[in-house]
């Protein structure tokens, strides 16, 4: 069985020492989607909702939100991210918007937390944005796709 990284010796939780660990590229993507009313996702197509683009809105609160993941995740490293990307996809039959954080740096640890923030973040961006017209929006399949780099290598989902 794997150790857990985060616990001690005695079972306490502590920040994982990287001090030893190689620098290296490390990029993670997650995807994630929220499914809503035909209403609510009319609205989001037309992108001018009286209050405002709502995939832009949605875009910039994934990248604040992938920035601010060490302030949010209590034993997180704060990173330095080299790029992010936000991509949307409409899957227009069943009213949903699927959504993609890729995060990329260079540093000892990975940015797997970063891109499930940012997806996170922007989902629920989405849903404060249309709650007015629809509050049964489900957000659903919140997951690391895919991450590159470090020791544990490359994963695929």
């Amino acid at each position: 069985m794997s150790k857990l990284t985060h616990f001690d010796e005695s079972g306490q939780a502590h920040m994982v020492d990287v001090a030893d660990k190689k620098i290296s590229k490390r990029t993670a993507m997650a995807g994630g989607a929220i499914q809503m009313s035909q209403e609510a996702f009319e609205l989001l197509k037309k992108g001018n909702s009286h209050k405002g683009d709502i995939l832009g809105i949605a875009r910039i609160a994934a990248i604040q939100g992938s920035k601010q993941t060490s302030n949010l995740i209590p034993l997180c490293h704060p990173l330095s991210l080299n790029h992010l990307k936000v991509e949307f996809e409409l899957e227009e039959s069943k009213h949903i918007v699927h959504m993609r954080v890729t995060v990329d740096t260079e540093g000892k640890t990975g940015v797997e937390m970063e891109a499930l923030t940012g997806v996170s973040v922007g989902l629920l961006t989405v849903y404060d944005m249309l709650k007015a017209v629809d509050k049964r929006m489900v957000m659903h399949n919140i997951h690391l796709v895919s991450k590159k780099g470090g020791k544990s290598g490359e994963f695929n989902f």
